[in-house]
């Protein structure tokens, strides 16, 4: 048997199926789920930490900021209340900095 054979064919694109493939535009954000309940509070205060630098980071990416050198707490509690997000704290401002850090 050939090795060609055996190779998976790959999934067809917009341009290459036969009929049209379902795109996700308009984007829709996915519904909000309950966080599980029992974990100690402070689990759930880092994970909403998480998120929060998270969506800083992106907000920052997306401005052009791209080093995290260039993202001082004054630089990051702009992009935050550019947003719509409360201003974070210091620890939440290392937390996006790393973010950065690690993305490179």
């Amino acid at each position: 048997m050939p090795a060609a054979a055996l190779k998976p064919r790959p999934l067809p694109t917009q341009s290459t199926a036969r009929r049209s493939v379902p795109l996700d535009s308009p984007y829709e954000p996915l519904s909000k789920t309950p966080l599980p309940a029992g974990r100690p509070r402070e689990w759930y205060v880092t994970h909403n930490r998480r998120l929060k630098a998270m969506r800083l980071a992106i907000a920052l990416l997306d401005s052009g900021v791209h080093l995290p050198v260039q993202a001082r707490d004054e630089t990051i509690r702009s992009t935050a209340e550019l947003i719509g997000v409360h201003p974070p704290s210091a620890t939440t401002c290392h937390m996006v900095r790393a973010l950065m850090r690690y993305a490179r």
